[in-house]
């Protein structure tokens, strides 16, 4: 047990510092307006990344719920932006549609 945690304290310092490095680095630099269109796709992308590949292998029986919670996520996705009220969203909204449907 001793030695796992000089082992955990490497793997939290490796996971650590490229996620602190940059603030470090880029402190008052200005970002170039194509890298920043660029960083304002990745929630977008990441979003889908984590919804589509399952939307419809998880509820084969009730395709209404898997339409639904993605209709869900795309529009307050669009209206209001964010990953994490749209993809909680998407999940209670496919909860409820097989509550009730299921």
């Amino acid at each position: 047990m001793s030695n796992l945690i000089p082992l955990i304290l490497g793997m939290a310092a490796v996971t650590y510092l490229p996620r602190l490095l940059p603030f470090f680095i880029v402190t008052d630099k200005k970002i170039p307006k194509s890298l920043e269109a660029f960083l304002d796709c990745i929630p977008a992308a990441s979003l889908g990344a984590l919804v589509v590949p399952g939307m419809f292998s998880v509820t084969p029986d009730v395709p209404l719920a898997a339409v639904l919670g993605i209709g869900f996520t795309i529009v307050y996705g669009l209206i209001r932006g964010g990953i994490l009220l749209p993809v909680l969203g998407s999940v209670a909204v496919t909860y409820f549609v097989l509550l009730h449907f299921h």
